[in-house]
């Protein structure tokens, strides 16, 4: 639905983290969007009837109970509350603050025409959020599943995929040239020679 709104040319403050800091937290973290017509989602058949994805999200909360147990086998109530507690909302804040600030600036390889709403890089974080922090590139390209595409852009997260491709865990992996250039795609920084993004760093008309 965030995307959707991302899309158009007036999007709400809710869904463009146009709000200052603090209101958007408290609307991102503790509370919820209540639509009078609520759209409908369809899951694939192979992605909702998957045994692996049925259990992972019939038990999520259960599995934290496996490194609980092993922590407090090793420090005690102490380490669970930092190990789990702590882990889950650093996490959870961590993601929004991450969202947050990479739609209000940043450095911004490419940009989308006709659109308000833009993503920006934030250098530096690319190991600490497992590439998430490149969310301009994730605007460029957003069926890519690498998000570090320039050089010097570390992406823990697309290592992962790729490990996990090669052991036959991941296929059909897309890349950014993987589709065709969305519509007002437009090159802002110094054109690179990465093959892997080079049909996209043209302007798309």
């Amino acid at each position: 639905m965030r995307d959707w709104h991302q899309r158009q040319v007036v999007c709400p403050p809710h869904p463009s983290h146009g709000a200052g800091w603090w209101r958007d937290a408290w609307w991102q973290l503790y509370c919820e969007c209540r639509l009078t017509r609520p759209p409908r989602f369809t899951i694939e058949p192979e992605i909702a009837d998957d045994p692996w994805y049925r259990w992972m999200e019939r038990h999520w909360m259960a599995q934290q109970l496996v490194p609980a147990v092993v922590l407090f086998a090793l420090g005690g109530v102490g380490w669970v509350l930092w190990g789990i507690s702590l882990r889950i909302a650093v996490s959870l804040i961590g993601h929004w603050a991450v969202g947050h600030a990479a739609h209000k600036g940043g450095h911004q390889g490419w940009s989308v025409k006709g659109l308000p709403v833009q993503g920006y890089n934030l250098r530096g974080l690319g190991l600490l959020t497992f590439g998430e922090s490149f969310h301009g590139n994730h605007h460029a390209f957003p069926h890519s599943a690498q998000l570090g595409v320039e050089p010097g852009q570390v992406d823990p997260g697309f290592w992962l995929i790729r490990a996990f491709s090669a052991v036959g865990l991941a296929w059909d992996v897309k890349g950014p040239a993987s589709e065709p250039p969305r519509d007002g795609l437009t090159r802002e920084a110094t054109a690179h020679t990465d093959a892997g993004v080079a049909a996209t760093t043209t302007q798309a008309t």
